[in-house]
Order: structure tokens, then sequence, then C-alpha cells
């Protein structure tokens, strides 16, 4: 019995050695044949990354994109006012989750269509075409962010963050750092949607309160609705 364990496990190392043995017995002028595998320069004077590493950036990337979805676009307004209306109504559960996060993911990329527009012509083509480098594509890609983000933010919370960040004065809207902006954004849109939840509330609220008042005159008690209007 342990012969044959010891027969297996010689034949699990057989790939791995073959391989470095074959590898050794390459001549050394092959390997020169290869391209370069990290990155080649561009006749600008720029430098690209090779099909590999790009490849490996952008599967890590994916992993980011919720992050970016939720946080730079108008996805987080959306939600929070789909999930206030469902309370408003008294139907926590009614639309589900999934219902609710499909809209909003729907509602956002309509709403964010131009944006994406202009982020694939000015970046991802001329990046495909080798027209501009990878740097200069993500620098492209951020304008139309910036520029949507900027139009969002208010100028309080702008100089919040710049205060917390201890960044200098800066001389135009353009020039401020997406590490202020985004955090600035994220803070205005949550500001925007929770200080008027009484407006999204109030027409419901205003006919179920009604409701409640024919109920009582009716002797009918119903403590659950009457709960939900205690903070009225």
């Amino acid at each position: 019995m342990h012969q044959c364990v010891s027969y297996f496990n010689a034949l699990k190392r057989w790939p791995l050695f073959a391989s470095v043995l074959i590898l050794s017995l390459l001549p050394s002028h092959a390997f020169a044949q290869f391209p370069s595998v990290i990155s080649h320069p561009l006749p600008g004077g720029g430098q690209n990354w090779s099909l590999p590493v790009q490849t490996l950036i952008f599967i890590t990337a994916l992993g980011f994109i919720p992050a970016v979805l939720l946080m730079m676009t108008s996805f987080t307004r959306i939600i929070i006012v789909l999930g206030l209306l469902r309370n408003a109504l008294g139907t926590p559960s009614a639309p589900p989750n999934q219902v609710v996060l499909g809209l909003a993911l729907f509602m956002t990329f309509f709403i964010m269509a131009p944006v994406f527009d202009k982020i694939y012509q000015d970046a991802y083509l001329p990046f495909s075409e080798d027209k501009i480098t990878f740097e200069q594509a993500l620098d492209n890609g951020s304008q139309p962010l910036r520029q949507f983000m900027m139009q969002q933010t208010r100028e309080t919370d702008l100089a919040l963050f710049a205060r917390l960040a201890d960044a200098p004065a800066f001389e135009t809207r353009d020039s401020v750092p997406m590490r202020i902006l985004v955090p600035a954004y994220i803070t205005s849109e949550l500001k925007n949607r929770f200080s008027n939840w009484f407006y999204d509330f109030y027409p419901f609220s205003h006919h179920r309160l009604s409701g409640c008042q024919r109920l009582d005159g009716t002797r009918y008690d119903d403590g659950a609705t009457r709960h939900r209007f205690t903070a009225f």
C-alpha cells in the first residue's frame, strides 16, 4: 500500500519536473524572440501595457465596478427614493428587493447614458486603436464623470472635505481632485434625498391618516397603521 501511494505521488510531480526539464534544455536565444511581456514604447514616447497586463487589470477592476456604480453615478439617489416610496406605501416587502434593485439599475443606465457614451468615444475608442496610452484613457474617461458629479455636489460639501484633507484653495472647480470630489458628491446625494424624505412620505401619509380617522369613527382599531404614524 505504501508503495502505491509513493507511486501516485511521483506521478503527480512528473508534469512539473518535465516542464522544468524542457525549459532548461531550450536555448537561451529562443526567449529573445518573445515580445515584451510587460509593456512596449509608443511612437510619441509614451508606454503601453501589454495585453496580458491589461487583461489582468481589467479582471481586477471588475471587483470594483459595483462600488463605482453605487458611488459615482445616480444609483444612490434612485435607490433611496425607491426605498422611501416603498416604505411610504406601507409595503416593505413589495416590490421585493430584487425588483427595486433592477429598477434602480435600469434608471441609472438611462440617466448616465450620455456620460457613458462620452467615456466610450473619448477614452475607450482611442485606447483600443492605440492612439492614446492607458494613463491618457483613464484621464479622458474620468472627465465626464467629474463633470456629472460636480454638477450635483454642493459647495459646502466640497469645502468640508477640502478642509478635512488639508488641501490648498482650488483655483477652479476642475482642479478639485477625485479623492475630495467623490466623498463630497456622495454626501450631497445623501443630504439631497434624506433632507426631502417628508415630501416622499406626505402624499401617501395624508391618505393613510385620513383612513385611520375614518376607522376611528367606525370604532375599528388598526394598531399596526396607528403605530406607523406615531412619529407624525
